[in-house]
């Protein structure tokens, strides 16, 4: 099976060049698209020679105006054409060595859909107790409204079988991407796993970008697309 690895990419110059060696070194056959979101920071222009100098396995996309990991994520899925879709943050919190934990269901025939688990079975880096319980909120709302049993699900790893993928009409532009895909692989009853990640969280010092305003509009817009999408 041949794996998309999807990018989204908004201000990372420090990051995509290592990040890019460690998923060009997973053992898979793959593309690699990253989809830069109108970087300021010098990113576009890395990436820019990135693409050029692994031609044979990147293809770079590139929005004029910044709109979100969201809409990052819909460019990419425009373009796929591998078997089973990888979204890869581009911040290295998490590392492409679980490629092969988040792969096995799949390859195993278990699975549709598999979601990282930031919290349960592996390392993670300890951080902020408020961000920790409006993820448990989010998750608990998210699970009453679906009836799924889910950890974590704004966990940026989450991984698809194509054809999954590309019968979502995705809407979100920002980080409500992340409830958006849970509900929606949820209505359409595909078979959901969870496996346990490393997590290397940052500080907002370091980079970190979500916020609480990022939580409330994820609440919104999971009650949405449940109820009205």
């Amino acid at each position: 099976m041949k794996l998309s690895v999807i990018i989204p990419v908004y201000n990372e110059r420090d990051t995509v060049e290592l990040l890019l060696k460690r998923v060009e070194a997973a053992p898979y056959e793959k593309e690699i698209i990253f989809v830069d979101d109108a970087s300021t920071d010098g990113t576009r222009e890395l990436l820019t020679r990135l693409a050029r100098d692994y031609q044979d396995q990147v293809r770079l996309l590139l929005h004029q105006k910044n709109c979100g990991k969201g809409a990052a994520i819909r460019t990419a899925i425009e373009h796929v054409t591998g078997d089973i879709i990888i979204i890869q943050d581009a911040d290295l919190e998490y590392d492409p060595k679980d490629y092969s934990r988040l792969l096995e269901p799949i390859f195993d025939g278990h699975a549709d859909v598999v979601f990282g688990n930031r919290f349960h079975g592996g390392p993670h880096r300890v951080l902020y107790f408020w961000h920790y319980q409006g993820n448990r909120l989010l998750t608990t709302l998210c699970n009453m409204l679906t009836n799924l049993n889910l950890t974590d699900i704004e966990v940026g790893y989450k991984v698809f079988k194509t054809e999954v993928l590309q019968r979502l009409r995705l809407r979100s532009n920002r980080f409500s991407i992340e409830p958006e895909l849970t509900v929606k692989v949820a209505k359409l009853g595909c078979r959901i796993y969870e496996v346990p990640i490393a997590y290397h969280g940052r500080t907002y010092a370091e980079g970190k970008k979500i916020t609480w305003r990022d939580g409330l509009a994820a609440l919104y817009f999971m009650i949405r697309f449940r109820l009205f999408d």
